[in-house]
């Protein structure tokens, strides 16, 4: 089985750029499981409806997000809603909207469990991932044997952290939130696949998906800047997990990196 898992998709720029490459990405690399991280997917800054279906519709099977999933307050009953694919990260205090994690189908017929965690370094205060992670993986892989983290983090430590805790319990352990592609994608001792950050999918010439004028401007000044999406070429990120015949290990971690006009 292969699974393919795409970062950050940013606002309509990064939507439309995946639906566009998704189908012919699947066949080449002969996916059977699509994961992206949409907390941007809405205007570079949250999560709608409407994009959650454009994304489905486009053949991504589970939707995962981080600390903007709150930004559009409709999103909670979209995320309460029965069979809904959009996962909010599960370490989230009690009583917040939707779900952590679930297991669903590939087109494979074989079971992947996916976890959505979120990190609490240089980001607001939430429950310990690492607990989260003890629990939920247990009780996961007792279920199926595939088990995919998102690990929703600023800093890079505390991704690699997760990856090395949770070497040969899960199979593996994605980083997101930068938007930054990073180039350690590897196999960790136990089995576990990882990568600090899959990237984004979103505009090309911008600064993390934002007009770089509106960067600039913030950095200048240091006083609030509405920021916007850029516009532009596109840049769809994220990596292709080759899973073991028996589901519990990858067996390779590749990078996916292709550009949209």
């Amino acid at each position: 089985m292969n699974i393919l898992y795409f970062g950050d998709v940013v606002g309509k720029v990064g939507r439309r750029a995946l639906s566009r490459l998704l189908p012919q990405l699947i066949d080449r690399e002969q996916g059977n499981f699509v994961i992206a991280n949409c907390e941007n997917v809405a205007g570079g800054a949250g999560v709608d409806a409407k994009s959650c279906r454009d994304l489905l519709e486009a053949g991504v099977d589970v939707l995962t997000s981080g600390n903007h999933i709150w930004r559009r307050r409709e999103i909670d009953d979209y995320l309460d809603g029965d069979d809904c694919r959009l996962l909010r990260p599960a370490n989230f205090p009690g009583g917040a909207p939707g779900r952590g994690w679930g297991i669903f189908t590939s087109n494979a017929g074989a079971e992947v469990a996916v976890v959505n965690l979120i990190g609490r370094v240089f980001m607001d205060p939430v429950d310990c991932p690492f607990a989260a992670a003890e629990e939920i993986c247990e009780q996961a892989r007792r279920h199926c044997a595939t088990v995919v983290v998102d690990m929703h983090c600023d800093a890079t430590s505390e991704k690699g952290a997760m990856g090395w805790f949770l070497d040969g319990r899960v199979t593996a352990v994605v980083g997101s939130h930068t938007h930054v592609q990073t180039a350690d994608q590897r196999v960790l001792p136990q089995g576990t696949g990882f990568v600090t950050d899959a990237g984004m999918c979103g505009p090309l010439d911008s600064v993390i998906g934002v007009r770089p004028e509106l960067a600039v401007r913030r950095f200048r000044t240091q006083r609030p800047t509405r920021f916007e999406t850029a516009g532009g070429r596109a840049v769809v990120q994220g990596v292709a997990i080759a899973v073991s015949e028996d589901g519990s290990r990858a067996t390779e971690m590749r990078r996916i990196q292709e550009y949209v006009e």
